[in-house]
């Protein structure tokens, strides 16, 4: 299993917090329990030490399962309810779990960073600060310490969301450099639109001139110039179908999660499906099992659906190959085509390199690279390397 390092280090120190938990449980009532004088009170002290493991696996359910709202709700009432129970009643030892205090601060960097609307996030940081600033009162039976350590407590939790609110502003700041981008192609699809129509409409419109000066003095090569007129229409209207084939592509980019396997097999069989140029699809067994971000998905999409509309405009006759492999926690995405039938003036890379430009500002803004370059054969290749959540493993945390 190849995750990450920031959830390799979030499943140490949460495993880490419990055993210092089961050390704090074994130190207070294993004694009295291993010479059968403990009490009911001792027994009760597993409650804490549940506590913390409950909260750990709501914490770490797989995000299909559970929300995460939902999952902060359960975790800060269920928190706020075992502290008041502590407190009103004196039944349970004055003891609590230092790995539920870490689930509910990490569940509040999560609800800052990720959870709409405002009303439910104010509702949530609510719940959840207000549960683990009571947390010491579990010490029912010490007047000072549990106001002292209440004070760091609030500390805390005001570091988890501010915490969450800068993470937020990253996200929000990443997406609006990726609209950006998607507004940057579409104006380079709209200038492409106006100079293939503008090229061969003017092609049309001089070649007419000639037929209507070549007429009255030699009718027998008016059926030439017609037929150059024919040519250019129909060169015109095989663009503009190359075009609108693109603008579909563009406005049907979004994805899903999970969808990016078929989504990825469909365009290349659309790619092929033409009859004038093929396309191969590898996906490594790791690239299978690859969890990548939202965003990251929706961008190797478009790395393909780029690198693929450029050989249908500026390779002719091109076979392409498209690898897409994970190793060393980053996927790699490879598009790679051989040399056209007709040489093209333009690199397959993209007209004048400006859809080079534009894609390679939008994997930077998912934190990926992105190199393009020839091929020994004459061809072109295009090579995104992206980065990975983790692999998409059942108990994967959300």
């Amino acid at each position: 299993m190849n995750l990450p390092i920031v959830s390799l280090a979030t499943y140490a120190g949460l495993a880490l917090l419990w055993l210092l938990d089961l050390w704090n449980w074994s130190a207070w009532h294993a004694p009295a329990a291993a010479a059968g004088t403990d009490s009911e009170l001792d027994r009760l002290g597993l409650v804490p030490l549940c506590s913390g493991l409950v909260a750990a696996l709501i914490l770490l359910l797989p995000a299909r399962w559970i929300r995460l709202d939902v999952r902060a709700w359960i975790t800060g009432l269920l928190s706020l309810a075992l502290t008041v129970f502590a407190v009103t009643t004196h039944l349970l030892p004055e003891e609590w779990s230092f790995l539920e205090l870490a689930c509910m601060l990490i569940l509040l960097v999560r609800v800052c960073r990720t959870t709409t609307p405002p009303a439910v996030v104010v509702a949530l940081v609510v719940t959840l600060g207000a549960a683990v600033i009571v947390l010491p009162y579990r010490w029912w039976g010490d007047p000072l310490w549990p106001g002292n350590f209440a004070m760091f407590l609030t500390l805390a939790a005001g570091g988890a969301v501010a915490l969450g609110c800068y993470l937020r502003s990253l996200d929000a700041r990443r997406a609006r450099a990726i609209v950006a981008v998607r507004d940057g192609e579409r104006m380079e699809l709209a200038r492409d639109l106006h100079d293939f129509i503008a090229h061969h409409v003017t092609g049309i419109v001089v070649q007419a001139d000639a037929a209507r000066t070549v007429l009255p003095i030699a009718p027998d090569q008016i059926d030439p110039i017609l037929e150059n007129i024919r040519k250019a229409g129909m060169e015109t209207l095989d663009s503009m179908r190359r075009l609108v084939r693109v603008l579909r592509e563009e406005e049907n980019r979004t994805l899903r999660p999970g969808e990016l396997v078929p989504q990825l097999a469909r365009m290349v069989s659309d790619f092929s499906s033409g009859g004038e140029q093929d396309a191969s699809l590898h996906l490594g067994t790791a690239a299978r099992a690859t969890k990548l971000a939202p965003e990251v998905e929706t961008s190797v999409q478009r790395v393909v659906q780029e690198a693929l509309t450029n050989v249908r405009r500026h390779a002719p006759g091109a076979t392409v190959a498209v690898r897409v492999d994970a190793e060393d926690e980053r996927l790699r995405v490879e598009v790679r085509n051989s040399a056209p039938r007709e040489r093209s003036t333009v690199p397959a890379g993209g007209r004048g390199g400006f859809g080079i430009v534009g894609l390679r500002e939008r994997v930077e803004a998912v934190e990926g690279t992105l190199e393009t370059g020839s091929t020994a054969d004459g061809g072109w290749r295009v090579t995104a390397v992206f980065p990975v959540l983790g692999t998409a493993v059942e108990g994967s945390p959300a």
